[in-house]
């Protein structure tokens, strides 16, 4: 659990989490960044194998130790919220370091665009080629056939009326209505 906080608290510089697990990581943290401004070889493997986790270790090497290179302790901090959790009524904290870091920017995430928009936005792939030329070449074949010339577009909307329901409902609309 330490090592888990001591992760978020280097990539996030920041975290929210209860008064005593605060209390407990701020200690934990602040011999990591003791071992991290040695520097040396013998103090990366030692934190790598404290903290578990190669990035966290090389961030706090290359970013937080620099930052401290001056201080002999103190580099975490606890601030107590006011505020308890609803579940349990725990006290809650804000662990952080004492230097100021830029905090790392979240990347917005994209909303998903309907279906009738995606399809309508995204290009060809080789997929989508490959099946127009197996529909097209269905639709020759149809052609120079004896078969009338309105039989080819009922199937391809039956193919994409299949294709829209597809999965385990599609299935079973087909079972129902006796398609199968």
């Amino acid at each position: 659990m330490l090592r888990n906080l001591v992760r978020a608290l280097v990539t996030h510089k920041r975290i929210q989490t209860t008064l005593i697990k605060a209390k407990e990581a701020s200690a934990y943290s602040d011999r990591m960044v003791e071992l991290a401004k040695k520097g040396d070889l013998h103090a990366r493997r030692q934190l790598i194998s404290r903290v578990g986790c190669v990035k966290t270790t090389d961030l706090l090497i290359k970013q937080i130790a620099p930052a401290f290179k001056d201080r002999k302790g103190g580099y975490t901090r606890v601030l107590r919220l006011s505020k308890t959790r609803v579940g349990d009524g725990a006290e809650t904290a804000i662990l952080e370091f004492t230097v100021p870091f830029e905090m790392p920017v979240k990347k917005a995430r994209k909303k998903k665009a309907g279906k009738a928009d995606a399809k309508a936005e995204t290009p060809e792939t080789p997929l989508k080629k490959s099946k127009e030329k197996k529909e097209t070449k269905g639709k020759a074949k149809d052609v120079s056939g004896a078969k009338s010339s309105e039989e080819p577009e009922v199937s391809s909307d039956a193919k994409k009326e299949s294709e829209k329901k597809g999965g385990f409902l599609g299935t079973l609309r087909k079972f129902l209505k006796g398609d199968e």
